[in-house]
C-alpha cells in the first residue's frame, strides 16, 4: 500500500517535482549573480567613501598650510555627510565640522610608523552616533605632527540598500517566472500525455479504431503519440485480419456442411431420394461458396491496391445503361443527370452500383430510387430504398466485412456479407467515399467521387453489354 502512495505522489508531483528543481536552479544561479553585482556595488561604495576622505584631507589640508584653518569647518558643497576634526600636536582640537565642535577627539588611534594614513571601523566614533569608517591623516607641522581625522559612513559588502532590495526584488521576480513558466509547460505536456493515456483506457477489442491525439508542438509527446498510433494500426490490422480468416471459415463451412449432409444422407437412403431436388440443393450451395469466392478474391485484388483502369465517364449513362439491362423484383425510379463525368474504372463502379441495388432490393419494400446528380467538384449517386432504414449506430458497422444486421440475416440468408464493404472499397479506391445519410424512410447510400475535369470528345461510356463483368 505504502508503495502505491508512493507511485501516485510520483505520478502527480511530476508537475511540482519539475517546477521546485526548475526553481531552484534559477534562484541559485540568480542568488549568484546578485551576490556577484553586490560585492561589486559594494566594491565601488567603498571606493567612493575613500574619496569622500580623500576630498576632506584635500579640502583641510591647504588650510592648516596656509594657517587659514577656521575653528568650525564648512560643511560640503553637495550635502554628502562628511565629519572632520583636525588634532594639533598636543592632542587638542583645533577645528572641526558643525556636528563634532566641542567634542573630544574622535580618532583614538594614529598611522603607525611611517604611514601617511590609517583607517579603522569605529562603532561609533568618538561624538557620533553607528558605526564610521574614520581615516587619520599625518600633517606635519613646525610644532609637530597634526591629524586630519575624517569620518564617513560605514560602507556594507553589498553597497547600499537600494542595490539590496532591487537584487533580491530581481531575484524573486526571475525565480517565479522561470517556475511559473516550466509548471506552465509541463501540465501542457502532462495534459498531452493524460490525453494519450485516456484515450489508450477507451480502446478495447470493440474499438480498435480509436487513436490518441496527437499534439501539434511538443515534438518528443508528437513522436510518442505518432508511434502509439502506428501501434494501434498494427494491432487493429492484426485484428481485422484475424476476425477476417474467422468469418470467411465461417461462411465457408457453413455451406459446406449443407452440401455434406445433403449428400451423406442422399447416399444412405438411395433409394428414397430425390436426387434432381438434391442436386439443386448441392447447386445452391455451390453458388454461395463461388459468390464467397469471388467477393474474397475482389478484396483481395483491391486490398493490394491493384492497378485501375481510370477513363472520364459520364456517370449518369453509365448507371443507366447497368439499370437498363437488370430486371428488379421491386420499381427501379431513376433521376439520372447528364453530364456529369467522372475518372473512373467502369467495371468498378458498375460492380458498386450493382452491390448499391442489390443491397436496397432485399430490403426495400416497393421501390428503390437511384440519383445522378454534381454538387460542386464531387459527383454524387445516391441508392435509396423504401424500406426499414438502417439505425445510426449501425451504419459504419454494414460497412465491415462479413457483417449482417439480424433483419437481413431473417430476411436473407444467401447474402455473403462482402458487398457493401467491396462498394466502399471501391469508392475509396476512387478517391471518393461511401456513407448512408438520414433519409425520410429507408436506408440511402450516398457516394461521392470527385468530378473529372477533362471531358472526353468521344466514347462517354461502355455499351451495356460491357459493363456487367463476370
Amino acid at each position: 500500500m505504502f508503495g502505491g502512495q508512493m507511485l501516485n505522489w510520483s505520478r502527480a508531483s511530476v508537475r511540482a517535482r519539475r517546477t521546485l528543481a526548475t526553481g531552484a536552479v534559477a534562484a541559485l544561479v540568480c542568488i549568484t549573480i546578485s551576490v556577484l553585482c553586490l560585492i561589486l556595488v559594494g566594491s565601488r561604495e567603498t571606493d567612493m567613501a575613500q574619496d569622500r576622505a580623500t576630498a576632506g584631507w584635500d579640502r583641510v589640508e591647504p588650510l592648516i598650510k596656509m594657517g587659514r584653518l577656521p575653528a568650525v569647518l564648512p560643511d560640503r558643497k553637495d550635502g554628502g555627510f562628511q565629519a572632520i576634526q583636525v588634532v594639533d600636536a598636543r592632542g587638542r582640537v583645533v577645528a572641526a565640522t558643525r556636528q563634532l565642535v566641542g567634542k573630544p577627539p574622535m580618532a583614538v588611534f594614529r598611522p603607525v610608523s611611517a604611514d601617511v594614513r590609517e583607517a579603522r571601523m569605529l562603532c561609533p566614533p568618538a561624538g557620533l552616533k553607528g558605526c564610521m569608517t574614520v581615516v587619520s591623516y599625518r600633517v606635519h607641522q613646525p610644532d609637530g605632527i597634526w591629524m586630519i581625522d575624517v569620518a564617513v559612513p560605514r560602507v556594507p559588502w553589498y553597497g547600499n540598500s537600494t542595490a539590496l532590495l532591487l537584487a533580491i526584488g530581481a531575484t524573486v521576480l526571475i525565480t517565479t517566472m522561470v517556475a511559473a513558466g516550466t509548471y506552465r509547460v509541463v501540465s501542457k505536456a502532462m495534459g498531452s500525455v493524460h490525453a494519450i493515456r485516456t484515450e489508450l483506457a477507451k480502446i478495447a477489442s470493440t474499438g480498435l479504431d480509436r487513436r490518441v491525439p496527437v499534439p501539434s508542438e511538443d515534438e518528443e509527446i508528437k513522436l510518442l503519440a505518432e508511434t502509439a498510433n502506428d501501434t494501434l494500426d498494427r494491432l487493429e490490422g492484426a485484428y481485422q485480419l484475424r476476425r477476417f480468416a474467422s468469418d470467411a471459415s465461417h461462411d465457408l463451412r457453413c455451406p459446406i456442411t449443407a452440401m455434406r449432409a445433403e449428400l451423406e444422407e442422399a447416399l444412405m437412403y438411395p433409394e428414397d431420394t430425390d436426387w434432381p431436388k438434391t442436386a439443386e440443393m448441392v447447386l445452391t450451395g455451390v453458388d454461395r461458396l463461388q459468390a464467397i469466392v469471388t467477393d474474397l478474391m475482389t478484396l483481395a485484388q483491391l486490398d493490394a491496391g491493384a492497378p485501375l483502369d481510370r477513363r472520364p465517364t459520364d456517370l449518369g449513362r453509365l448507371v443507366g445503361a447497368e439499370l437498363a439491362c437488370r430486371t428488379y423484383r421491386v420499381e427501379i425510379v431513376e433521376d439520372l443527370g447528364r453530364n456529369v463525368f467522372v475518372d473512373c474504372d467502369r467495371l468498378g463502379i458498375t460492380r458498386l452500383l450493382t452491390n448499391l441495388v442489390h443491397n436496397a432490393e432485399r430490403h426495400a419494400a416497393s421501390q428503390i430510387t437511384v440519383i445522378v446528380r454534381a454538387d460542386g467538384p464531387m459527383a454524387i449517386l445516391e441508392v435509396i430504398d423504401d424500406g426499414a432504414g438502417i439505425a445510426p449506430e449501425h451504419r459504419e458497422m454494414v460497412f465491415d466485412r462479413f457483417t449482417r444486421l439480424k433483419a437481413s440475416r431473417d430476411r436473407d440468408s444467401g447474402g455473403t456479407g462482402l458487398g457493401l464493404a467491396i462498394a466502399r472499397e471501391i469508392a475509396q479506391a476512387h478517391e471518393g467515399t461511401l456513407t448512408i445519410k438520414d433519409s425520410e424512410r429507408g436506408a440511402r447510400f450516398v457516394l461521392c467521387l470527385p468530378v473529372c475535369r477533362s471531358f472526353p470528345a468521344a466514347d462517354p461510356y461502355c455499351p451495356a453489354g460491357s459493363l456487367t463483368g463476370p
